[in-house]
């Protein structure tokens, strides 16, 4: 495997919180696919790339592997997880139609003054880069998703609905760096904020049905990418 350069990508890492610093930075390389999916991870050429010991980098893969971004194999090391297929694709969407529509519905219940004023902010954010920068404009636009997507979770309450929507959406972060033109920034604000609204009314049934609706739609627009 080539070793990855960082520049531009990541910082080195930094003594003081260096394992989760490897992470971090680990975890950015593969989304943005300067480690290729399904590509074999060297741990002693990232050790060399991010100076740190091979220690904190095999602590890094390991949290990865729970993350689902990484996998390993007797004998062989990590590689990278492939990108989905159209039937893992699929059967993602089916969990988090099972899981994000219940998350919605607990946030209405829970939410906070702050976290329904946050709330909707997040839904209006725009990525912070020029339209006519493609990749760089949908990274900031897919950052931007997550962190909506990620915030109803946590404003649920529920710390385990949280973490296994967090997992979920790694996998589909990967597929959207590869098919970057299947997202339509527009209509996902439009529909982030009707989730904004019915949580800020702490109405559980029209948040939970806005969110269904959103992924519905969300999964539309992606599958295209599967004919091509």
């Amino acid at each position: 495997m080539t070793t990855p350069s960082v520049s531009g990508r990541v910082r080195p890492a930094q003594r003081l919180t260096l394992t989760d610093d490897v992470y971090e930075s680990l975890k950015t390389l593969i989304m943005e696919h300067a480690i290729a999916p399904g590509d074999r991870v060297s741990i002693d050429g990232l050790a060399r790339t991010l100076e740190v010991s091979p220690t904190p980098v095999r602590e890094a893969l390991a949290r990865l592997e729970s993350d689902g971004l990484v996998r390993k194999r007797a004998m062989s090391g990590y590689t990278t997880t492939p990108l989905l297929t159209r039937a893992e694709f699929e059967e993602l969407f089916e969990m988090r139609l099972l899981l994000e529509p219940a998350a919605a519905a607990r946030a209405a219940g829970h939410a906070t003054a702050d976290d329904r004023a946050l709330l909707q902010t997040e839904a209006a954010a725009q990525p912070a880069v020029e339209s006519g920068d493609g990749y760089r404009r949908h990274a900031a636009f897919t950052a931007l998703d997550a962190r909506f997507h990620d915030l109803v979770a946590e404003v649920s309450g529920s710390a385990l609905l949280r973490d296994a929507i967090i997992r979920l959406h790694s996998h589909l972060h990967l597929h959207r760096l590869y098919f970057p033109s299947t997202t339509q920034a527009g209509d996902t604000a439009a529909e982030h904020g009707r989730i904004a609204t019915a949580v800020a009314r702490g109405d559980a049934d029209a948040a939970a049905d806005a969110m269904h609706s959103h992924l519905t739609a969300a999964r539309t627009r992606h599958l295209p990418a599967f004919t091509r």
